[in-house]
């Protein structure tokens, strides 16, 4: 019997983290106050534990099973409109549940230990709950209607949490451009959405792929279609050039930022994959994915390795990742897309965690203020090192399978992908020793000589991330990402070496670079303009303000000066010589009849003498009998 509910309700997942959210509000909102906000992180851990526990059994029972359909409810139909909320119930929708409530249960215990004793946690566990739920629902979406309406919720939850300390201005300003720039492309994505429903007549995904199989768009509308369902993941996914407001993010609280650089940015190449048949019918639409991804992934770790502030130098690796991911995508190639969201989702947890607790005891994100804290913190350094390794293509953990896998594909037809691969692979090296060195090897430093390790609430999901970074290729041979040939044995041996030799090279010319603690920028004039170009990430953002910004404040001024001066003008001139009539017509008002009847008389008298006229006496008239006159010779 609770096999069968468990089953049937699958819709319950989504619903956990967000009941959990719910019931943090009495605490949240201080309407409880004698038992302190720790209840609530316990209600939300206890129900994200209880979302894991169902996702693991729907695993079970989906595992090597059909993909089937489960109708919520009909929201609204209309015509030849229907609205439902349907939900996918398939090994790789379910395997995406567990990863995404197992890293958020992982999150939380990390964050009972880091936000302790902060007075607004459960307000920030509520926050989390929401995350939780949005990125379940997407995860079992089968409707792009409900998607985009989660996709939504992650763009709210995210404008929250970022503002989360929001009695700092800097915050402030990063939740507004973090809100303002996901809108942008969630706006585009909402015209495709809408274009989509009125072409297939249908937002469910089986419907859109039959309908993308046999449709026949002229490539305009086609191209126009990819590009704006496109959108909405590019800023998501912090892809050029909607890319500015992840680094900003960072302002948040950390274990916020274990989630969104894992799982959050992940998400909208989530939705990708999913549209991946529709985006198929553009080809323009799939080399602009390939586009946009190189450009990142490049562009980003160039960023990376140039940040003094730690977090943000973890931040511009992810967007290079993801960049990675958007390639695959544009190649066409879905399977590899996953491969690289499931190894880096993991890893990139656990370098979010580790930083999150040399920032706790050091009081500190500069990593020019920090050094020798591998002696003091070596679970936090161990954990740090598995999470780098696990992120850079390092034989034999998940991302060197990961990567492999991409450039053995592109091997022969799109060998300057490869090279791409290659070179993100050895600038993440590189910028990921950077950081070792500045932040745990050297002397110490006064912000790092009394740095304890971190209680057992955050080492506990450090050590359990640190073992499942470790055991990522057996995870992906038993779930069947890697073949037992591909994991037994090393085919097409170039690539692999070239993969190792990458990381390798930017890990070795790391350490010959002498990184000067007291002076971040150089004395001489061409590499300063170098970090410079890179530390304020090519001028982008002053570039935005010289041209988008710019040019949207000077239509507003065009505007407001239009409503005030001319729209406001002509209803203010209105009123005025309404008044001003009124006013003048008052004198005129006697009370004496006889003089109202010899006004009415003259006036009928006047407009009888010009309507009894003859016609050939006014001016006007006789200028327009002679020119016809002379017009017609008559």
């Amino acid at each position: 019997m609770m096999s069968e509910f468990l089953t049937q309700n699958v819709w319950l997942l989504p619903c956990y983290g967000l009941l959990g959210a719910m019931l943090t509000l009495p605490w949240a909102t201080g309407l409880i106050r004698r038992t302190g906000p720790r209840p609530a992180a316990y209600v939300n851990i206890l129900m994200t534990i209880v979302a894991s526990l169902h996702g693991w059994f729907l695993l079970y029972r989906a595992w090597q099973q059909p993909a089937h359909e489960l109708l919520v409810f009909h929201w609204l139909q209309v015509a030849d409109l229907d609205l439902d909320l349907l939900l996918n119930v398939s090994p790789g929708s379910v395997g995406t549940v567990e990863a995404v409530t197992s890293l958020s249960l992982l999150a939380q215990l990390f964050a009972l230990g880091y936000m302790e004793k902060d007075w607004a946690l459960a307000r920030f566990f509520a926050l989390l709950g929401f995350f939780e739920g949005a990125m379940v629902g997407i995860a079992l979406s089968d409707s792009l209607f409900l998607t985009y309406a989660l996709l939504e919720m992650l763009t709210l939850s995210t404008y929250l949490i970022v503002g989360f300390w929001y009695a700092q201005p800097l915050v402030v300003k990063a939740a507004r451009d973090a809100f303002l720039t996901k809108r942008v492309g969630d706006i585009l994505l909402l015209i495709g959405v809408v274009a989509l429903a009125t072409l297939a007549g249908s937002l469910h995904f089986p419907d859109l792929y039959e309908w993308a199989a046999n449709a026949d768009l002229p490539p305009w509308q086609a191209n126009l279609l990819g590009f704006t369902l496109i959108a909405g993941p590019i800023g998501k996914c912090a892809q050029f050039p909607l890319h500015l407001w992840l680094d900003e993010a960072m302002e948040g609280p950390n274990p916020a930022s274990v989630l969104r650089n894992s799982l959050v940015v992940g998400i909208g190449t989530y939705v990708l994959i999913k549209l991946l048949p529709v985006l198929a019918m553009s080809p323009a639409t799939l080399e602009a994915l390939i586009v946009i991804g190189t450009v990142t992934a490049v562009g980003a770790s160039l960023v990376a390795i140039a940040q003094i502030d730690i977090k943000r130098a973890l931040s511009h690796s992810t967007s290079a990742f993801l960049g990675l991911v958007f390639i695959a995508i544009g190649v066409g190639r879905a399977d590899i897309a996953a491969i690289l969201l499931l190894t880096h989702a993991v890893a990139k947890a656990l370098l979010f965690m580790s930083i999150g607790s040399v920032i706790l005891n050091t009081n500190s994100q500069d990593i020019t203020e920090m050094g020798g804290l591998w002696s003091r913190m070596p679970a936090t350094t161990t954990a740090f090192v598995v999470g780098a390794a696990g992120t850079v293509a390092i034989l034999p953990l998940g991302s060197f399978w990961a990567m492999g896998e991409g450039i053995k594909a592109f091997w022969v037809s799109y060998p300057s992908l490869v090279v791409t691969f290659l070179l993100v692979n050895g600038l993440t090296a590189f910028g990921l020793t950077r950081v070792f060195r500045l932040v745990f090897l050297g002397d110490p430093q006064p912000k790092t000589r009394r740095a304890p390790e971190v209680p057992w609430a955050m080492a506990l999901p450090m050590v359990a991330l640190t073992v499942v970074v470790l055991a990522m290729p057996l995870l992906m041979k038993q779930l069947g990402l890697l073949s037992p040939f591909q994991y037994a044995y090393l085919n097409n041996l170039l690539a692999e070496v070239l993969l190792v030799l990458s990381g390798a090279v930017g890990c070795i010319v790391c350490t010959f670079v002498d990184f000067s603690r007291t002076g971040s920028r150089s004395i001489l004039l061409p590499v300063r303009f170098v970090q410079d170009l890179l530390a304020y990430d090519f001028y982008v953002d002053r570039l935005y303000r010289l041209t988008v910004v710019f040019a949207v404040s000077l239509l507003a001024k065009i505007s407001a000066w239009i409503d005030r001066y001319l729209v406001d003008g002509l209803v203010n001139l209105t009123g005025l010589a309404t008044v001003f009539s009124g006013q003048s017509l008052k004198y005129s008002a006697s009370g004496k009849s006889q003089f109202y009847l010899l006004t009415i008389l003259l006036g009928v008298s006047l407009f009888t003498l010009l309507m009894t006229w003859p016609l050939n006496q006014w001016p006007l008239s006789q200028w327009s009998l002679e020119q016809w006159s002379l017009i017609t010779g008559n």
